[in-house]
């Protein structure tokens, strides 16, 4: 997977993913990061990329020539078609259904806004998907970016371990994710629960998969709902009565 942020801040960018989990997949080859400084594409003698919206209001507005000419500078070294994601509160709200589909992409980029937003027409020219991490609002959306890049990567091949496998995951299944527990057994005064002490993996599945719609249900009852649907219970099975060569009945059940 190859990332290419478009932003004012490409330090931020850096400096923010060569940590931890990224910093090991991008030493193994198993993702790349591009940061495009967008003032090293203004024409504008003084570096600047902004100027005041026509029809008056506060604040600035970014460029659409700066903007452009930066995603041009990447255009061709990008199959055609590659989706272009601009950081926006006004865009699909980012889940983790998302970075699944956009984690089967060779290479996304990514448009981080500043100020009072972007000329609508570079918008209208490059742009492919507009996506929110939720309803407030950021300085810039270099924070939003770094998310995006963090949550697409973990769904790429190779790049978690088994010990950070990501199948458990909250929202992998439209649950959040049940309670866990580590050594030892017993902190102040609360014990860890016998039936994950029991070796008993079937019963263990079933009490973390219980603890999950039990703690879904109270937490976000949206997302319960969601699932009850997708995954409504199994009727109960009935219990019928069926005639005998002796003329008794036998009771019998459905399966």
């Amino acid at each position: 997977m190859y990332f290419h942020v478009l932003t004012l801040f490409p330090d931020m960018i850096t400096q923010g993913v060569h940590t931890s989990i990224l910093a090991r997949a991008m030493e193994r080859g198993l993702i790349s990061l591009e940061a495009v400084n967008i003032r090293d594409y203004t024409l504008n003698k003084h570096g600047r990329v902004d100027d005041y919206p026509y029809g008056g209001g506060a604040g600035m507005l970014m460029q659409a020539q700066p903007i452009y000419d930066a995603w041009a500078s990447i255009r061709d070294r990008v199959p055609e078609g590659t989706r272009v994601l601009h950081m926006t509160p006004q865009g699909r709200t980012f889940d983790q259904k998302m970075a699944q589909e956009l984690a089967q992409e060779e290479h996304l980029i990514l448009l981080c806004g500043h100020y009072e937003g972007i000329d609508e027409r570079v918008l209208e020219e490059i742009v492919t998907d507009e996506i929110s991490v939720g309803d407030y609002v950021l300085t810039g959306g270099e924070l939003p970016a770094m998310i995006v890049i963090d949550a697409v990567s973990r769904m790429i091949p190779g790049v978690l371990s088994n010990t950070e496998s990501p199948e458990t995951d909250s929202f992998m299944n439209g649950l959040l994710e049940y309670p866990q527990y580590s050594r030892p057994e017993e902190w102040h005064g609360k014990k860890v629960p016998p039936i994950l002490l029991s070796g008993d993996h079937a019963k263990v599945d079933a009490w973390r998969l219980e603890q999950s719609l039990e703690r879904t249900r109270q937490r976000r009852p949206e997302l319960y709902e969601a699932y009850m649907l997708e995954h409504p219970p199994k009727p109960p099975k009935r219990r019928r009565r069926r005639h005998t060569g002796s003329g008794a009945e036998e009771a019998r059940e459905d399966v």
